[in-house]
């Protein structure tokens, strides 16, 4: 028996924040391979089904984020799970939007949900699979970005990613995690753009563009001012001599 647990915080506040894309994967396998209906058990929703011939218990714990750990730590004991057989689908700020990577162990890398994984399982060897949803680019916008909802531009790269993790988690029982990037790589070619919020004064600059077929470095170069030649007296006829006009 495998645990496909993603993370999330419950209620309807928070259903579409960066930070329950976890959520949003097991909803999507949940509906790709007809699972049981969501019910609840272990401080989570859980639901059974059948994934590449494994039998797996999805889980969305109800603890909150940073509490994570102790429903998914219940169920592996009630079960007699190892970790190697555990995988935890999560948000990773360190990854641009749309890309994935699946690893076995590590570092928490901040996210208190792993933390709390780490504390209440036997080992850390368990599957860990980060979906990127980009870095606000500075540290004090970290928690309103991952409470944030995904803007609506999301979309195009959000639902076609959650499917092929549905479409794909076959690979993830089997083991195969780096066939299983592959695909997820191949479903959403190119991703998504990096979010790079403008600094101070910039936003402005960003949004004026030139006129059509003229340079950024042109239109930063003031205009020249036309130089008013004199038409009489004696500095007029020496330029009227220099140029040969008279």
């Amino acid at each position: 028996m495998r645990i496909f647990a993603g993370l999330g915080n419950p209620g309807a506040q928070y259903q579409d924040n960066r930070h329950n894309v976890g959520f949003m994967a097991a909803d999507a396998i949940a509906r790709r391979h007809s699972f049981s209906p969501w019910t609840k058990k272990f401080h989570a929703l859980i639901a059974e089904g059948t994934i590449g011939g494994e039998k797996v218990l999805l889980m969305k714990p109800q603890t909150f984020m940073n509490n994570s750990g102790q429903s998914v730590g219940e169920a592996a004991r009630f079960y007699k799970i190892e970790p190697g057989d555990i995988s935890i689908l999560y948000d990773e700020l360190d990854l641009a939007p749309a890309k994935i990577r699946v690893k076995i162990g590590g570092g928490n890398g901040g996210h208190n949900g792993i933390r709390s994984a780490d504390a209440h399982l036997p080992s850390k060897d368990y599957r860990r699979v980060r979906i990127g949803i980009g870095h606000p680019g500075a540290k004090e916008l970290v928690h309103n970005w991952v409470l944030g909802n995904f803007a609506k531009s999301d979309q195009t790269w959000l639902e076609p990613l959650l499917d092929a993790i549905a479409d794909n988690a076959d690979l993830l029982a089997k083991g195969d995690d780096n066939g299983f990037m592959n695909k997820m790589a191949l479903a959403t070619p190119g991703g998504a753009r990096e979010p790079k919020p403008y600094a101070k004064g910039e936003a402005q600059a960003k949004s004026s563009t030139p006129p059509k077929g003229q340079s950024h470095i042109r239109q930063a170069r003031p205009a020249q001012s036309q130089i008013k030649v004199p038409e009489t007296g004696p500095m007029a006829a020496m330029l009227k001599k220099l140029l040969g006009r008279e």
